[in-house]
């Protein structure tokens, strides 16, 4: 028997965040313990006339690989995911991890060889999605070890869970299209400016953004959605960043990240605990070095740092930038075999200029 609160969630994510129509195509993918998620999304997926593709991980199945892989399998592109990647009509991804660390020991160059490996796969995946040719989400399901990460019973993660994703309101579907209309607004404003400026706690960053498009996340590519997104020209990002959050990657946290940009460039990286790796993910190809994404999050049904980035972007009064590959619906170039999002505060004292002018102070829009 399904939870009718999994219901929901399948039906808001197949109906609303997805768009199925009858005869389309979708993958799911997803981990086993994300079983009780997958089974809702499938059965909505039957009923709506859809055919579905279920590929789910087994656990510890990416820790075989990467301590097993030779490195002619670790370079290997699947043909079977390159015709899924170019023909299917929707791809769902379902997050929920048995362990969130099962990644934290294996050799960063490895994990960076399997990362080059599926550029074309990526870039496939982008430029089909960016044309309107392939719809995709991102959701969460609640396990054990994501709300040991979250610094949660598994209880208070699904309610938290719940609550992010607007769930608890009797219809999900109209508080997310209110609530899209309000972020359309942002970005359509901010479609018009040609310089942001970004000041909080050792943070004074400008970028340009004159010609790049502004995407309101209105919860249909990420479940839950939450901000305003653009690419900033290359060359123009300057200045200090300090991210108050630490940053998560495969993992593993690298905490108090302060970047300085020259001329779109990091040319100076610090942390108070894993620099090296930092050191490491900048170097990962000469795109790393530069942002591939700045937005605004504007979910305030988020309320906590989580260490899961599909949340914790979202994060309303916060702001957050991502070295690497750049989105192609932005108009960003910015080519990269990473994107990580490194998140900063700004609800005590940050503020963002726009051309000038003062539109956002403590967390709030002024516009």
């Amino acid at each position: 028997m399904i939870h009718p609160m999994l219901e929901k969630y399948a039906k808001v994510i197949v109906d609303y965040s997805l768009g199925i129509k009858k005869g389309d195509t979708l993958l799911i993918q997803g981990t086993m313990a994300s079983e009780p998620l997958v089974k809702a999304v499938y059965k909505e997926a039957i009923i709506a006339g859809v055919h579905p593709l279920i590929l789910l991980k087994f656990e510890g199945q990416d820790n075989i690989f990467f301590n097993h892989a030779s490195g002619e399998q670790i370079e290997y592109e699947s043909p079977f995911m390159r015709y899924l990647y170019e023909n299917i009509d929707a791809i769902l991804n379902i997050l929920g991890s048995y362990n969130t660390k099962t990644l934290s020991n294996v050799d960063p160059a490895k994990l960076r060889e399997r990362s080059r490996a599926m550029t074309d796969l990526r870039e496939i995946f982008n430029d089909r999605a960016a044309a309107g040719e392939l719809r995709w989400s991102i959701c969460q399901y609640p396990t054990l070890a994501d709300a040991q990460e979250a610094g949660m019973s598994l209880e208070e993660y699904e309610e938290f869970l719940f609550q992010a994703c607007h769930l608890d309101k009797e219809d999900p579907v109209k508080y997310w299209l209110e609530f899209g209309e309000k972020l359309t607004g942002i970005a359509n404003y901010l479609n018009g400016v040609e310089e942001l400026h970004f000041v909080s706690e050792d943070t004074d960053l400008r970028c340009k953004v004159k010609g790049r498009t502004w995407v309101p996340d209105m919860g249909k590519e990420n479940y839950p959605g939450g901000e305003v997104f653009t690419g900033p020209i290359e060359d123009s990002v300057e200045g200090e960043i300090r991210f108050s959050f630490p940053g998560i990657f495969q993992g593993r946290e690298i905490e108090d990240i302060r970047l300085t940009f020259e001329k779109g460039k990091v040319v100076k990286a610090t942390a108070a605990k894993g620099e090296e790796l930092l050191q490491a993910l900048l170097d990962t190809d000469e795109g790393a070095r530069y942002v591939g994404e700045v937005a605004i999050g504007c979910n305030y049904g988020i309320t906590r740092f989580t260490r899961n980035m599909l949340f914790d972007e979202k994060i309303g009064g916060t702001i957050h930038l991502a070295i690497g590959s750049s989105y192609p619906e932005t108009g960003g170039k910015n080519k990269s075999t990473i994107h990580w999002d490194m998140l900063c505060d700004m609800k005590d004292g940050g503020v963002i200029y726009a051309d000038g002018k003062k539109i956002y102070e403590n967390g709030e829009f002024l516009i």
